[in-house]
């Protein structure tokens, strides 16, 4: 870090300025009114708030608004370094425009075009936003950091205007972090391919082997536990169970009267509220949980859980399961046709050789105390500790 505290006590060691949003860019809000009549095959294509990310643009669906439509907005289409935040959601969370998403449109989000880009760094300004430093001010001008923030309030969030060479060296520093975040990443996502690719060869390649019923070796616990037996740690809620086969975190849901669906140690949950997200734990202890989780119990000694549990954490069951969910808007599971899954069953022995194979796989890649996913936390929680301290500036005193 001393480059840039060589650079701070050069440039600017008196502190710097505080300049509000609307001193430095100008800002427009994306579009306001209903797009549904004016969606398109074709045309110009749509950014959601739920496309943002910190730093970054996921878009989840290709959706357009026909060019007609969108000229009648053009001061609204997006330009290069136009930075866009959430208006209504993580409320602020940014990203800096580039090359592929230039000519796009947004939908409710925030657009911030930089006045000055010999002043302020788009990329400076995006980390900015992200920052808690600017979380902060937007809960004191927000009932919640869920709900809408105005235009009015977004142009007198106030923001730390360095020398820009200042700016441009916290970019790098910060980059670097993000850098090695995306890397870790992209080596997460390459070792679940491995993994789905092992699991699915190993699951499949018994032709001689017969296919038999879920509901032939397993059923839906029918025990019931009191909420005086239930705590963080073990009553699972779908909303506590993680998305993409990540297993659980402790709940803030606990129910603190009445019975629940008791699950037990061995039992296999899995989240019946949009299966498409992939919601599935093993269950290290006994608890409870509700109707919106599938709590399977192994009823016979035909099969080792764990091999169950990799059986039904395949993206074969969860294909299986999303296609006969019911519902458009909140698409429920069909929990009879769960039971009338079909999987292979080899004998016992070659189940432990394939739990012994795919356990590995599974600490590396999806267990969310250990391997990758650990590290990227890790490393994701440095990146906001260096943000938040690199974008603290004493302000400058005006004699």
């Amino acid at each position: 870090m001393s480059k840039i505290d060589d650079l701070i006590n050069k440039l600017c060691p008196n502190g710097v300025e505080y300049k509000t949003i609307e001193e430095i860019a100008d800002t427009l809000i994306g579009l306001a009114t209903s797009v549904t009549s004016n969606k398109s095959t074709e045309g110009i294509q749509l950014l959601h708030n739920s496309d943002i990310k910190p730093n970054e643009i996921q878009v989840k669906s290709i959706e357009y608004v026909s060019k007609d439509f969108a000229q009648k907005n053009k001061n609204k289409i997006h330009k290069l370094y136009d930075i866009i935040s959430v208006h209504t959601g993580d409320v602020g969370t940014s990203a800096v425009i580039e090359e592929e998403f230039v000519g796009t449109i947004g939908f409710t989000t925030l657009i911030t075009r930089i006045k000055n880009f010999n002043k302020v760094n788009p990329y400076y300004l995006s980390h900015y936003l992200n920052s808690n430093i600017i979380k902060q001010q937007i809960h004191k001008v927000s009932i919640s950091d869920r709900n809408n923030l105005n235009q009015k309030s977004f142009n007198k969030l106030l923001v730390a205007v360095p020398p820009l060479e200042v700016q441009c060296e916290i970019v790098n520093i910060l980059d670097e972090f993000t850098l090695l975040s995306a890397e870790l990443s992209a080596e997460l996502k390459a070792r679940q391919k491995q993994y789905e690719f092992y699991r699915n060869s190993l699951l499949k390649n018994y032709d001689e082997v017969e296919k038999v019923f879920l509901k032939d070796v397993a059923e839906y616990s029918k025990e019931r536990i009191n909420a005086s037996g239930l705590n963080d740690s073990n009553y699972v809620g779908v909303d506590n169970l993680l998305q993409n086969k990540m297993g659980k975190t402790n709940s803030s849901h606990t129910p603190k009267a009445g019975n629940s669906t008791k699950y037990s140690k061995g039992d296999i949950l899995i989240g019946n509220i949009r299966p498409y997200l992939k919601k599935i734990w093993f269950a290290d202890n006994d608890g409870g949980t509700n109707g919106d989780v599938l709590a399977i119990h192994v009823k016979n000694d035909k099969v080792i859980p764990e091999y169950l549990y990799h059986i039904l954490s395949s993206d074969c069951f969860f294909d299986y399961d999303n296609s006969n969910s019911k519902g458009a808007k909140m698409p429920r599971g069909n929990k009879d046709a769960v039971m009338n899954y079909k999987l292979y069953l080899p004998n016992i022995e070659e189940q432990r050789k394939i739990i012994s194979i795919l356990g590995k796989f599974e600490t590396i890649t999806n267990d969310i105390t250990k391997g990758l996913p650990a590290e990227i936390e890790a490393r994701q929680k440095q990146y906001e500790y260096y943000r938040d301290k690199l974008l603290t500036f004493k302000e400058i005193k005006n004699e």
